[in-house]
């Protein structure tokens, strides 16, 4: 019983101790494994699986649209790319299409990897 809970303590611990741009990255890492999960969940028929999960994501790029500061023009194109994955999101639940998810997926990777070399190179700099 120990075990769940230090490991839940840890995760908080890093929650509450990170910068917002790990935080960020945290919620592009949790976009990517509920949407592997509801990949699953459409490949084993298990429409409650998949449609729990699509929400999930859904949830996760709803909340970063409405960190986004629109001042800054690299904004806006993050809210067409977050309103484009959310419409593509709504299509994959409704059909539970294994394809768009793994569309989602890409986008999903892409994102987070472009985000994790921004915050490498911000470090680099001594910003982060």
């Amino acid at each position: 019983m120990a075990l769940p809970n230090a490991y839940a303590q840890y995760n908080n611990s890093k929650v509450l101790t990170a910068s917002p741009a790990e935080l960020t990255l945290m919620l592009y890492d949790g976009a990517i494994k509920f949407c592997n999960m509801a990949t699953d969940g459409v490949e084993k028929k298990d429409i409650q699986k998949a449609h729990t999960n699509i929400v999930k994501v859904q949830n996760i790029i709803a909340y970063l649209r409405s960190t986004l500061d629109m001042k800054y023009p690299v904004a806006q194109d993050f809210e067409r790319m977050y309103v484009y994955i959310e419409r593509r999101l709504l299509e994959a639940n409704m059909k539970k299409d294994k394809e768009i998810l793994d569309e989602i997926n890409e986008h999903l990777h892409a994102i987070r990897d472009t985000w994790k070399e921004v915050m490498r190179i911000n470090k680099e700099k001594g910003q982060l």
